[in-house]
């Protein structure tokens, strides 16, 4: 692609995490699977039916805005977006068009366009030569993000969707579980020729192909990929590229055309007269003030955190991405605030291999009193890390009290013990004896070594190194 400009622009859809539906009071229940069980007159568009706003939807989609430092918006209103498909019982979708909840605002690195909020569509079955549609999801709370043109790459798109993920986690907004369709990306993208005399120019945009039915983070990244290859081919033949929407085959590991594309003025939008014009600045728990308090710590500033204190940013992400080991971590260091690495350290090597072998379950029985008094011990030199991370597995496997297991593998520090265990040594390994009385450093090692093995793994290293000289003397 050296020869082309990159242009992606997302389009991110989030179903958000409220009680109800967005215009009536049917539950928004997503894991429902009873088919059409969750709908009612009006999220089924009977005749004479009317909307009700969600307030929690709002509120959730400022709460994203206010993290993402976008405008929020004084006025704003719902629209009617006007196209037929089977999946939308009313002929149309309640959107938002001229007035959105948010505009601009910036996330990982990515200028934002805008940030409204619309309805979802039903979900559509097809089974052999009948397509079923269940109603379910239709009317649920859905969040439309929109980027700037600004993204390069398909590695880049990826991360921005983990990003959001990420943080519609962290301020409650939804779960985003792009596996059950709460999250669905459309990545617009076009490549054009670019200056090869100067990269500073910045040419015209190729022409847009929006492509549909991404629902996992790899998908996102493979689809664009094969897209600009797609492009590049096309425009190698000296073709032009079809500005169209197509979809993501994820079995073929192509895109394929699925309609051309439309344009605003298709959808022939106008404000929905059955919903009331909004005020934000009159309602005080939805002013830039109140939402900001609400806010958490956010993913990049816990990152900033994690890594401004020494932490690998490997052990950074796994705590901000996996909330049990976040947990764990944090919590054990405000017991030792001193430890933060070597927390992070056992907690992201050890802790996390034992939860990749054996799953999840485990964790169950470290806990953060525990853990945190055998760190103190191993950063004390009352046990080794072989002893800890002995420790931690058997409580890990059968459970138990980690404060109280890993007393069983402290250190040996005896002097009189320690003396035992070295003339053992020595006598069994007499060669080794020798050479290290004939100056070789390496034959102490060993004879460390053995006595480590001899005790298995309680004596303490150096107070065994110690013993072993006192008996060479």
């Amino acid at each position: 692609m050296s020869d082309y400009r990159v242009t992606i622009g997302l389009e991110i859809h989030a179903e958000l995490k409220t009680r109800t539906k967005m215009f009536c009071a049917c539950l928004n229940n997503p894991d429902e699977a009873a088919a059409n069980k969750n709908i009612c007159p009006v999220c089924m568009a009977h005749p004479g039916t009317l909307p009700v706003v969600n307030k929690e939807a709002v509120h959730k989609v400022l709460l994203v805005g206010s993290a993402l430092g976008g405008t929020l918006a004084d006025f704003t209103e719902f629209d009617r977006k006007n196209y037929f498909y089977p999946d939308i019982p009313k002929g149309y979708q309640i959107s938002q068009y001229k007035h959105p909840l948010i505009k601009g605002g910036m996330l990982h690195g990515v200028a934002l366009t805008r940030i409204h909020l619309e309805e979802d569509t039903a979900r559509s079955q097809h089974v052999g030569i009948k397509s079923l549609v269940d109603f379910n999801r239709a009317g649920v709370p859905l969040m439309e993000l929109v980027t700037e043109p600004v993204i390069h790459s398909a590695s880049d798109a990826g991360a921005f969707a983990r990003e959001l993920q990420l943080l519609l986690r962290y301020v409650g907004a939804g779960e985003a579980n792009m596996e059950k369709g709460e999250m669905r990306v459309e990545a617009n993208i076009s490549i054009a020729r670019s200056d090869l005399a100067d990269s500073s120019k910045v040419g015209p945009l190729g022409t847009k192909v929006e492509v549909k039915n991404i629902n996992s983070f790899r998908a996102v990244e493979r689809a664009i990929v094969f897209e600009l290859e797609r492009q590049e081919a096309v425009l190698e033949k000296g073709e032009k590229v079809v500005q169209e929407t197509r979809g993501w085959d994820e079995e073929k590991q192509i895109t394929f055309s699925q309609r051309k594309k439309e344009s605003s003025h298709d959808y022939r939008y106008f404000p929905d007269p059955d919903l009331p014009k909004l005020m934000l600045s009159e309602i005080p728990e939805f002013s830039l003030q109140s939402l900001k308090k609400e806010l958490p710590e956010l993913p990049w500033e816990k990152r900033a955190r994690y890594t401004d204190s020494g932490i690998i940013p490997e052990h950074a992400e796994m705590f901000i991405q996996n909330e049990t080991f976040g947990a764990l971590f944090e919590q054990t260091v405000a017991l030792l605030p001193l430890e933060q690495k070597l927390i992070a350290n056992y907690i992201g090597s050890d802790i996390a291999g034992l939860v990749s072998k054996n799953g999840e379950e485990g964790l169950k029985n470290i806990t953060a009193t525990g853990f945190a008094s055998s760190i103190a011990a191993v950063s004390e030199g009352k046990i080794s890390s072989r002893g800890v991370k002995d420790a931690i597995a058997e409580v890990f496997m059968r459970g138990g009290d980690l404060a109280e297991i890993h007393k069983k593998y402290l250190q040996q520090g005896d002097e009189g013990v320690l003396l035992t265990i070295a003339k053992k040594v020595v006598e069994a390994n007499p060669q080794s004896a020798e050479d290290y009385k004939a100056g070789k450093e390496v034959a102490l090692q060993f004879l460390v070594g053995q006595g480590m093995r001899e005790s298995k793994g309680s004596a303490n290293p150096q107070a065994l190194r110690d013993a072993i000289q006192k008996v060479l003397r």
